[in-house]
């Protein structure tokens, strides 16, 4: 008989998921899955309701995230009532977006992965979480709060909520930002640029050139990727753009959102109650197997920098040609999420000042006129966990009759699956492992911030 063993619950995700490994006789992996429970069932009692409502309801799907669901809701009642939104509501609209990315990516690089990493993957548990991280280095931990805390006070003293927000409206935003609030926004924003510049420096030296071997094979598959690029030159953009996915050979092809139903598609594992999208414009058919996976594609940050042809901000752009020359295009190891996650922070920061800049940004018209009508909309754009979609078609008064929502975490849990496989494959041989090895096996979860 061979015997399972239950990593429960998974520590340190912004979630629940447990992990199972199974052993056989010997005592080596037979299988190893992810367990999660990922049904909300909004896409059930949102119908019925007037469009105009559900971006002020599904912000409850995600707490870390409440941003991106809002924002592509919004997107996606636009495209019901044909709509386009003001130039000053949809940069409103965009700058919200960026300022909600930094705060995550502060989130998840300092309080829920760094424990691995400062403290060492094989340190006791009892210690390796955010409260050793304090003990072990008092200095960054100060200042890493006041970041992260700094950033959502920008949310909230502007936008009135940093979390379920209800800013963004039908036709584009719900205020105009005055003068006032434009330089204090641009002054903290700033403060937030020199630390983005600091956490990466801070983390290659301490990071990714410690735990270079680790990050070279815990968890390492070979799949295809997707991301949102600009649609005239390819650069990177997580608001609005085309899709792009790409093969593990770094062959792609680009989609407009309201086509993503040409190019992928939803599979179930009867094991699983998360549904696990693939890639039918492959026409490879869905397989997680680890040595020829099919249909098997990444989102988030690995996968942003991995299909966009350049950052589209200066410092950012320094940081992705110094990630290229070190691991190439597309890099694969699943670690590197981390060293992705910070690159984007700097590229937020950045965004974020750009659009403060903007000549139009205190201008008043910030919402289009709207009419509610029958009609579909596809709202995209980039979650820090993956592309985010929100599909909805609206009766002749504007109520929902439909919706398909695919969830930025969504992309990820197949490629989880062989991410978990694989490291716990490597690491567990003859029924030998411990705690630290268990950690390791969670560390290939971690990456991917589900």
């Amino acid at each position: 008989m061979g015997k399972i063993l239950n990593i429960q619950p998974v520590t340190r995700i912004e979630g629940h998921a447990r992990i199972t490994v199974h052993l056989d006789e010997s005592g080596n992996v037979e299988d190893a899955r992810m367990n999660l429970m990922s049904l909300r069932g909004f896409e059930k009692f949102i119908e019925g309701r007037p469009a105009e409502e559900v971006p002020r309801i599904v912000n409850r799907i995600c707490g870390i995230c409440p941003w991106m669901h809002h924002l592509a809701s919004n997107k996606a009642v636009d495209g019901c009532f044909d709509v386009t939104p003001t130039p000053t509501g949809h940069k409103l609209r965009e700058l919200l977006q960026v300022m909600a990315h930094i705060n995550d990516k502060i989130l998840h690089f300092f309080f829920l992965a760094a424990p691995d990493f400062v403290l060492g993957p094989d340190s006791d548990y009892s210690v390796r979480n955010v409260i050793g991280v304090v003990k072990a280095a008092p200095e960054l931990a100060t200042q890493v709060v006041k970041m992260r805390q700094l950033g959502q006070m920008m949310l909230d003293r502007f936008a009135g909520k940093a979390i379920h927000p209800i800013a963004a409206v039908t036709g584009g935003f719900s205020k105009p930002m005055r003068e006032a609030e434009r330089v204090e926004l641009l002054k903290d924003t700033q403060t937030l640029l020199d630390f983005s510049l600091f956490a990466l420096d801070f983390a290659k030296n301490n990071v990714f050139s410690k735990y270079l071997d680790v990050i070279s094979e815990l968890g390492v598959i070979k799949t295809g990727f997707l991301g949102t690029v600009d649609r005239a030159d390819g650069s990177f953009r997580i608001y609005d753009g085309k899709q792009r996915l790409m093969k593990a050979d770094g062959s792609y092809v680009d989609f407009e959102g309201v086509d993503y139903l040409d190019y992928l598609g939803e599979h179930v594992e009867s094991w699983s109650y998360g549904k696990m999208p693939y890639a039918k414009s492959w026409n490879e058919g869905f397989s997680m197997d680890l040595s020829e996976p099919k249909g098997i594609y990444r989102a988030n940050t690995l996968a942003r920098i991995n299909v966009c042809d350049q950052m589209a901000t200066p410092k950012a752009q320094e940081a992705l040609e110094e990630f290229r020359a070190a691991f190439g295009r597309p890099a694969q190891a699943t670690l590197l999420y981390h060293y992705a996650r910070l690159i984007e922070l700097i590229y937020a920061c950045e965004r974020t000042i750009e659009l403060l800049n903007w000549e139009g940004i205190t201008d008043t018209d910030v919402r289009a006129k709207v009419t509610p009508q029958a009609g579909r909309g596809v709202g995209v754009l980039e979650a820090p966990r993956g592309t985010l979609i929100h599909d909805y078609t609206t009766d002749a008064n504007g109520c929902i009759e439909s919706a398909n929502l695919i969830v930025g975490t969504t992309h990820n849990i197949g490629p989880m699956n062989m991410s978990v496989k694989q490291a716990a494959t490597a690491l567990i041989k003859d029924g030998v492992y411990d705690q630290g090895i268990l950690n390791k096996v969670e560390m290939a979860v971690r990456a991917y911030d589900p």
